[in-house]
């Protein structure tokens, strides 16, 4: 639709299960964590996965959310040819500020029965992190709150630890 000039380049839409959803305006917070992540994440992941931020992720038949991260295996184009699908993706983290309530109960599911392997959900108010692991038939089988001083490791990278600290910052 952006091709065709029904939405401009500045519009912050993306589409969950078929239908277009604004997405919300990014708040200081929200920037400041994401641009920490993204630090994080490039300077132990270098070589290993590509670290995408805020970029689509083709969720077929009618999904492509954007999520703060995916974090998709490493191809020499860097995904010029097509987005990301499920297969390629290791881990996709979620910011979720204001948007905590659609993240949980819309994108995580959408996540799950498109077979990502794990999410992490980074609720800014809380200050946690819930990890979701293991898709079975359509949800995810592990769920679990971290917070603190406590360590997040993606199942599929395990050369990345981070504490919640870390994430949320001061």
């Amino acid at each position: 639709m952006g091709q065709v000039g029904i939405f401009d380049d500045d519009d912050r839409v993306e589409l969950l299960d078929g239908e277009i959803v604004a997405m919300s305006p990014i708040e200081p917070k929200h920037a400041s964590i994401v641009n920490r992540v993204n630090q994080l994440l490039i300077q132990k992941l270098a070589g290993l996965a590509i670290v995408m931020v805020q970029n689509p992720l083709r969720l077929l038949p009618r999904s492509e959310p954007q999520p703060d991260f995916i974090l998709a295996r490493a191809r020499r184009d860097f995904y010029a040819a097509a987005h990301p699908t499920a297969e390629d993706v290791f881990l996709v983290i979620e910011v979720a500020d204001a948007t905590l309530r659609k993240d949980r109960t819309v994108k995580v599911p959408i996540y799950a029965r498109q077979g990502i392997v794990e999410v992490w959900l980074v609720d800014v108010a809380a200050r946690t992190v819930t990890v979701y692991a293991d898709p079975v038939d359509g949800s995810y089988t592990h769920v679990e709150t971290a917070r603190g001083e406590e360590t997040v490791t993606p199942r599929s990278l395990s050369e990345l630890s981070l504490t919640v600290s870390e994430i949320l910052g001061d």
